[in-house]
């Protein structure tokens, strides 16, 4: 007996991972094939250290950057760990004055995590800036921080665009609030490529973090954006490639697919931000139709991620919900993150003000290169009555196997 064949689900976390162009697909796969080490002197290793340099080449055409400038790394989380532990080492070591790091309270758990870790091994002295009500850093805070005494900062971290309600962050006036003082700046852009125009030489940060599966890339690669003048202290020890900054064999498929990714993410966004924009407005607009009381998360469009929508839905816990939207063919995420099996509420939220219920309460969505008016249908047509269950159903657990990812 033939088996009905299940409609595709309806996928709106591109924030956590986009699907891979076919054409990376093809590059990679291209690669694949072809032996050599890119560190061999050999025939075989030129040729994969050629197309390794050219893909740096392309990252850095595309982004705003020097050749030079582009350190390739395993990911967002790996070069956010190489920048925030590798400036304060080197900016503590020449100046031991300079522990403070300054960093917005939204940051991703890629730059807070460190910053702890830093502060309870190295001596820093970690302060979080807080954010307005929609999850934008207060410039007046973090002036008035480091006017408080300029010597003892070591660095600031703030992300170009929150990976959970989208808000885009001021980063030119952080970078004029730092460059007084020589500062050095690292912004995590891993959301924002491909989905608002930014441009590394132009934004005056020092170092700034990208990855590949997010535009459309591979798992496992991405890059660490580092001004050849930034003093930087690696995390790796080994071959020395990478500048000395980031030893280990080079990945050259993954590095080639990444390179392309990124090349056609650039190239489209100014066509498809307007589209997602529309797609998400719609999404918003048709949501608090069928659930007039559910809260909308984050800035208004203009100064938000165009893929990204982040509600709230009082009474209902977010987990609940998202499986009850999950069994109807609508795959999207929590507001919260789970430590030990335990839903805990998103620190985001609660740094934008919300209190604990509400912000356990609540869902992103988040689209992509491939979202389309259909998708946008089934979350509309599965939110209400998935919010009417959830609430009937009271406080709902996480359910087992659930982990927190990089999102």
């Amino acid at each position: 007996m033939t088996q009905p064949v299940s409609e595709p689900a309806a996928y709106l976390d591109h924030a956590a991972t986009t699907p891979i162009y076919p054409e990376v697909v093809e590059a990679m796969t291209a690669q694949f094939g072809r032996l050599g080490n890119a560190s061999s002197l050999h025939g075989s290793g030129r040729a994969a250290r050629r197309v390794v340099e050219e893909s740096r080449e392309t990252v850095a055409a595309v982004l705003g950057a020097r050749p030079s400038e582009v350190v390739f790394t395993s990911g967002g989380t790996e070069a956010d760990n190489l920048a925030v532990k590798g400036l304060f080492w080197a900016r503590h070591k020449a100046d031991p004055r300079r522990r403070r790091v300054l960093a917005s309270a939204v940051e991703h758990h890629a730059v807070l995590d460190p910053l702890h870790w830093l502060a309870a091994e190295a001596g820093a002295e970690v302060e979080l800036l807080p954010v307005d009500g929609d999850g934008v850093l207060d410039v007046p805070a973090l002036q008035h921080s480091v006017d408080r005494d300029p010597d003892s900062v070591a660095l600031i971290s703030v992300m170009w665009a929150n990976n959970e309600v989208g808000a885009v962050q001021p980063i030119d006036r952080v970078v004029e609030v730092a460059a007084a003082h020589h500062i050095p700046v690292h912004s995590d852009a891993v959301q924002a490529v491909g989905q608002v125009p930014l441009d590394f030489a132009r934004s005056g940060v020092d170092a700034m973090t990208v990855t590949g599966h997010k535009i459309g890339g591979p798992f496992g690669v991405g890059a660490l954006l580092l001004r050849r003048e930034a003093d930087v202290v690696a995390l790796l020890h080994g071959g020395g490639q990478e500048r000395d900054v980031r030893s280990g064999t080079i990945d050259a498929p993954a590095i080639v697919g990444f390179a392309l990714a990124a090349q056609l993410a650039v190239k489209c966004q100014p066509e498809r931000a307007p589209h997602l924009a529309g797609l998400r407005d719609r999404l918003v607009r048709e949501i608090l139709e069928a659930v007039p009381d559910a809260v909308v998360n984050g800035p208004g469009a203009s100064g938000r991620l165009p893929g990204n929508a982040h509600l709230s839905f009082p009474g209902c816990e977010g987990d609940s919900l998202l499986m009850l939207l999950d069994a109807q063919g609508v795959e999207c995420s929590t507001g919260s993150a789970c430590s030990a099996g335990v839903p805990q509420a998103s620190h985001v939220l609660l740094a934008m003000g919300r209190d604990e219920a509400l912000a356990r309460a609540s869902l992103r969505f988040s689209l992509g290169h491939t979202s389309t008016a259909s998708d946008i249908d089934r979350v509309v047509a599965a939110i209400g009555p998935a919010v009417e269950r959830a609430r009937a159903a009271g406080v709902g657990g996480r359910p087992e196997g659930a982990t927190r990812v990089r999102s």
